[in-house]
């Protein structure tokens, strides 16, 4: 039975279920872990390893709706609150992928359910053998229905599961996964992930415990891109145009902020298309590291800017970092 957290916890409570929510073992499918290996002898360590003061960047360039893949390291400027960084690290590699795939299953969406599964379907197909996806559903609650598996067959059967009623708690379930995802550690250079949450949902937040300022600043903080699909409600239901109003704009920040992308399709039926969209997107960025030449170690927020050469092409990324504070 998926853990759940209860829309009516309080804080703390809330704190420690998500805390057993994330001692699920991570791993491909629901086979048993392995047990840990003995740390290696220092000398024996890979050269890779995370660093507090590495900052890395998911890059999406576009010329016009065209995904530029072909660039290289010189191509790129980066920029920390206004000063030119040196690039320490850049791939082109279509690094595997760490993925949490979020649905609303609160009542709103019993008529639309049938066809958002198919498009998740749809989307959790396209993802590779090396990839992990976990799937996670949320109403009144946030359940994880299927911990990270590289299965496609197993997060169609969590999809499948989902069934609607109950209100709206995006931001518990943002939280969750982000959560989720800091487990997702790379041991070597081969499991090196990007991170991505593909979030579903057709209005706005009504019982999560926890505040959007909160779960956007953990978003902040994280190496996770958001994307977020907002579907627009009959303005006639409960709240109409204003409450869709709030959960778009929550929903644009944290795209924004984290360097992802938001959707707000008018029907049900371009589902499809946003998710082969977001899939041609993860597969095409650039991941690129620099080291600050801000020694401060003062927590302050530091905006980075990602300019590229080539005429008549943008680069999308997280909007920035917080330093480190020791």
């Amino acid at each position: 039975m998926p853990l759940r957290v209860g829309a009516r916890l309080t804080f703390a409570a809330a704190a420690l279920v998500a805390a057993i929510v994330l001692s699920v073992p991570l791993g491909a499918g629901s086979q048993s872990q392995a047990p840990a290996a003995p740390p290696p002898d220092p000398a024996q360590q890979p050269a890779f390893r995370a660093a507090v003061d590495l900052v890395s960047l998911n890059v999406t360039v576009l010329e016009s709706t065209r995904f530029v893949t072909d660039l290289h390291e010189e191509d790129f400027s980066i920029f920390e609150d206004g000063v030119k960084q040196d690039v320490s690290f850049f791939s082109r590699t279509n690094l595997p992928i760490a993925l949490a795939i979020l649905l609303d299953t609160s009542a709103s969406m019993e008529l639309k359910l049938p066809v958002a599964q198919d498009a998740a379907v749809g989307f959790a197909r396209r993802l590779r053998t090396q990839d992990l996806a976990e799937v996670i559903d949320f109403d009144s609650r946030v359940a994880v229905l299927q911990p990270f598996t590289g299965k496609a067959s197993e997060l169609e059967t969590a999809i499948r599961k989902t069934s609607a009623g109950g209100s709206t708690s995006l931001f518990n379930a943002i939280y969750i996964a982000l959560k989720d995802l800091k487990k997702v550690v790379a041991r070597n250079t081969e499991e090196i992930r990007r991170q991505a949450i593909v979030v579903l949902s057709d209005g706005e937040d009504t019982s999560s415990l926890l505040p959007f300022e909160e779960v956007l600043d953990l978003a902040k903080r994280s190496e996770t891109s958001i994307y977020t699909i907002g579907l627009r409600a009959d303005e006639s239901s409960t709240g109409g145009t204003k409450a869709f109003n709030e959960a778009e704009f929550a929903m644009r920040q944290f795209a924004q902020q984290t360097g992802g992308r938001a959707f707000f399709p008018n029907q049900i039926s371009e589902l499809n298309g946003i998710y082969s969209q977001i899939s041609d997107e993860l597969s095409s960025q650039y991941t690129i590291g620099y080291t600050s030449k801000n020694p401060r170690r003062d927590g302050a927020w530091r905006r980075v800017v990602v300019r590229v050469a080539r005429p008549n092409t943008v680069a999308r990324s997280k909007l920035g970092y917080f330093a480190p504070t020791r």
